[in-house]
């Protein structure tokens, strides 16, 4: 398990025995290198002190030429065990006699060094003269094993292995002792904070243990859950107040609804019957007195006709719309290519000579309401058709876009276009961008369109350009 992931239990006891091992570690060595240091000075100056004795007493055997005397006095060295050779060399530098006896003479110098004693390798070794008043009557070599120093070191390892043990016992009892008074608190906070979190219960409090930072640290603990309990009841109780306006406003909503619904049969059945008497009125006009009326009255009563008629149009796409708001979609598998030929020929039934070139993919079925995209597509291919009439060679083209999560069609035609800077007018209602002498139309065809794809959860844009046609996009959800 990864260190942060640790409880903070097992992350205070490592660090602490992390602190004590580093430390004790650190002592061990720092006094390791201090004794071996005093131990190798003292080994010289133990060395040193030896040889001026054994000089001390060699002089006499040198001045008499006393081999026997001078190995008497080396063999004294037998109490020193870490002696391994000692030489006495006479004035002229040449090998008197050797310790022990029988050591091969290959095994020391042959002639006096510097002198001096030092460590080289394993072993400690030197000259030391010989000397009477200011007459040097020899050279003394010793050479001594570090046998001494290493079992030193091997007693001081035990020790410090033993005291590195006994602290760190020590270290982990104190620890299990003290570390409590610190990962109690916190364990303590975090089961608090848990039972709140699965319960939902902001009335559960955290005891506090202490009076130091953990204990100012449970104490806010405290003060932020009597805070979140607080606002949960103002919110609750808001909560509570806010349902019962939205109940409200659904009843006014509901009522209104009907109201509409009552005015949209009022526009249906009352404003169309003067429509329909100002429409059979001029037509009795135009045949029963058509002998009296000159070509200007003629041409009033025409006028008055087709504005009756744009009217009885603009109503019946102002009420098309209302009930696009209020009707609920039913999805069903739609046969796109069969509603689209269906509806070009609805509303293209004078272009049987094909003078309109159109250009239609293999267009894929897609989920929605079959009547509701049935208007979608009348409302944006008739468009096309009436602003490319005025073409010499008319080109509608139809197809699609694949994308992840949804299908893009597009209707595409090369007939007056738009100036893109106003096309955020397009599917507002009555907002046109060409007049009504040039193109026929109530502003509301859109507008359906629009309400049609945002209820199926699909977007509607288009594109053009003044004089190079318009193309118009809607997407519908897979």
């Amino acid at each position: 398990m990864p260190f942060k992931d640790m409880p903070i239990r097992r992350k205070l006891m490592r660090i602490i025995f992390l602190i004590c091992g580093t430390a004790l570690l650190a002592m061990s060595i720092s006094l390791f290198i201090y004794g071996s240091r005093s131990f190798r000075k003292s080994s010289l100056e133990k060395l040193s002190t030896i040889g001026k004795i054994i000089c001390t007493n060699s002089t006499a055997a040198l001045i008499f030429e006393n081999r026997q005397d001078a190995k008497e006095i080396l063999a004294a060295l037998k109490a020193e065990p870490h002696v391994v050779t000692a030489v006495l060399y006479d004035e002229k530098g040449k090998p008197f006699v050797h310790y022990p006896s029988e050591l091969d003479t290959n095994a020391f110098p042959l002639r006096p060094g510097p002198e001096g004693f030092r460590f080289a390798h394993s072993r400690l070794e030197g000259f030391q003269p010989v000397v009477m008043e200011t007459r040097r009557l020899g050279t003394l070599y010793m050479q001594s094993d570090l046998g001494d120093m290493y079992e030193e070191f091997r007693n001081y390892a035990i020790i410090t292995t033993l005291v590195m043990i006994l602290s760190l016992s020590l270290a982990w009892m104190l620890t299990r002792l003290l570390q409590k008074n610190i990962s109690v608190p916190i364990l303590a906070l975090a089961g608090t904070a848990r039972m709140i979190s699965d319960k939902k219960d902001y009335s559960v409090r955290a005891v506090k243990r202490s009076k130091d930072e953990l204990g100012s640290l449970t104490d806010a603990f405290n003060d932020m859950l009597e805070q979140i309990q607080e606002q949960n009841l103002a919110l609750n109780e808001f909560n509570q107040k806010l349902e019962q306006k939205v109940s409200e406003r659904t009843i006014q909503l509901e009522n209104l609804n009907k109201e509409l619904e009552a005015f949209s049969y009022s526009i249906s059945h009352d404003l169309r019957a003067p429509l329909r008497g100002i429409i059979g009125f001029v037509t009795i006009l135009e045949e029963d007195y058509t002998s009296r009326l000159d070509d200007e009255a003629r041409r009033i009563t025409t006028i008055i006709k087709n504005n009756t008629m744009k009217m009885g149009h603009l109503i019946d796409d102002l009420l098309a719309f209302s009930r696009m708001g209020r009707k609920d979609i039913e999805k069903t598998t739609i046969s796109t290519s069969a509603m689209v030929e269906e509806v070009i020929r609805e509303v293209a039934p004078d272009d049987k000579n094909g003078h309109i070139q159109w250009v239609i993919d293999s267009i894929p079925d897609v989920k929605g309401d079959i009547n509701a995209v049935r208007q979608v597509w009348i409302n944006l291919i008739s468009n096309a058709v009436k602003y490319s009439a005025k073409k010499a060679a008319p080109v509608i083209e139809i197809g699609f876009i694949s994308r992840q999560g949804e299908t893009i069609f597009f209707i595409k035609d090369n007939g007056v276009g738009f100036d893109e800077k106003y096309k955020h007018k397009l599917f507002k209602v009555f907002q046109r961008l060409h007049s009504t002498d040039d193109f026929e139309g109530t502003g509301v065809g859109l507008a359906i369109v629009e309400k049609v794809i945002a209820k199926h959860g699909g977007r509607v844009w288009a594109e053009a350009a003044v004089g190079k046609g318009a193309c118009f996009y809607f997407s519908l959800p897979d």
